[in-house]
């Protein structure tokens, strides 16, 4: 029990998503039809997915992206290559996985330079690097990956709606990126870079290529959208039973049961007839700024799941859900990664952190909140 409660109390999404859960189960008692409302396709890729990520940490697969860095000498440089690592990684391999690889190494790299003053804006502009770059692909972000598979449009069209979007952040990052080293463009950063890229252990070979090509199978299952999609989660879960058994120990499983807990939520209030016509009411033509709002009080995941059966406008909904997290570390579950990240290391110092992150995400947030607003009459189908 006492395991439980400190479970709980380091994990307050996980309790705000149980008490949810529970508490709309009181508003819709349990049914055979509210268990196959939960949306069992989005969990079962959700499980994949943070199987296969964390076999590519556990064997170092990104290890030439790490030695690439060693071609830059200068601040901006090292700056552009680490947040610009996290933006396009992040369209592969989800936003809170892309920070989980460059925030540390962004520690690491800075503190071995004696730039550890350039840290925290760093990786402030890194998690909006992983927020913006994310929304480009299908499977970008938890919420990307829910609402694609809920819309029915192609990953082509997905693309095509997002694209102004990222492409307009990176450019923007760039800008943020300079102003940082404004007063010294070419300041330098001397690092032996061997040490940390690290090596490749020959016996991992097997498990290295089978991650990569476990990848490539979820990628392919989620862009397909077959109807396949269990027997692509038994490959899955058997290849890495096979190969290292031990990765399930790792595997995030707060983060999909947080997932499992809210769809209970949504489906609950879905199934209410009363609450259902509220929210209707309330959300319909309102939909970007409701996902920018409620993803303040729960995230931007379980905002989605809540909006969704009561959105008319998709491109509203999916626009506001990928640029709420740029108000708060609520906003995002990326963002309250990457502030548990950086307090890991330097511990005491988070209010240091928010102050950081909330002056320079609010400063981006200005800028693209207005062209998320524009856009949203644009409709995805």
């Amino acid at each position: 029990m006492k395991k439980v409660i400190s479970l709980l109390k380091k994990e307050p999404m996980l309790t705000v998503s149980i008490l949810a859960a529970v508490i709309s189960l009181f508003i819709t008692p349990p049914s055979t039809k509210l268990m196959a409302d939960i949306d069992w396709h989005t969990l079962g890729t959700l499980l994949m997915m943070l199987c296969v990520l964390e076999g590519f940490k556990r064997e170092n697969i990104f290890r030439p992206l790490i030695s690439f860095s060693a071609r830059f000498s200068t601040m901006v440089g090292i700056s552009i290559f680490l947040v610009f690592g996290v933006f396009f990684t992040s369209m592969f391999v989800t936003n809170d996985v892309s920070l989980i690889i460059f925030v540390p190494l962004t520690i690491l790299l800075f503190r071995g330079g004696g730039k550890e003053r350039y840290i925290l804006p760093v990786i402030s502009m890194e998690n909006i690097a992983a927020i913006r770059g994310s929304l480009l692909m299908p499977f970008g972000s938890p919420q990307n990956l829910f609402l694609y598979d809920k819309s029915g449009t192609s990953a082509a069209n997905f693309i095509l709606h997002m694209s102004p979007l990222c492409v307009g952040s990176g450019i923007l990052l760039i800008i943020f990126i300079f102003v940082l080293y404004r007063k010294n463009t070419k300041e330098s950063i001397e690092l032996d870079y061997a040490q940390v890229a690290g090596e490749w252990a020959p016996e991992a070979r097997i498990r290295r290529v089978a991650y990569i090509i476990l990848f490539i199978l979820i990628l392919t299952t989620i862009v397909t959208r077959t109807t396949y999609w269990p027997v692509a989660v038994g490959i899955v879960m058997v290849v890495i039973a096979v190969v290292d058994i031990c990765l399930f120990a790792k595997v995030d499983y707060v983060l999909l049961l947080t997932f499992l807990c809210f769809f209970v939520f949504s489906s609950s209030i879905a199934s209410n007839p009363g609450i259902s016509d509220f929210l209707r009411k309330i959300v319909r033509g309102n939909e970007y700024w409701c996902a920018i709002g409620l993803s303040q009080i729960i995230s931007n995941v379980p905002a989605s799941i809540v909006l969704y059966p009561f959105s008319e406008n998709f491109a509203g909904l999916i626009y506001g859900a990928d640029t709420a997290g740029l108000c708060s570390l609520i906003g995002s579950l990326a963002s309250v990664i990457n502030y548990r990240l950086y307090v890991r290391e330097y511990p005491g110092q988070g209010k240091a952190f928010v102050k950081t992150f909330t002056l320079i995400s609010w400063a981006f947030f200005a800028f693209v909140v207005w062209a998320g607003l524009a856009l949203s009459g644009w409709k995805f189908f």
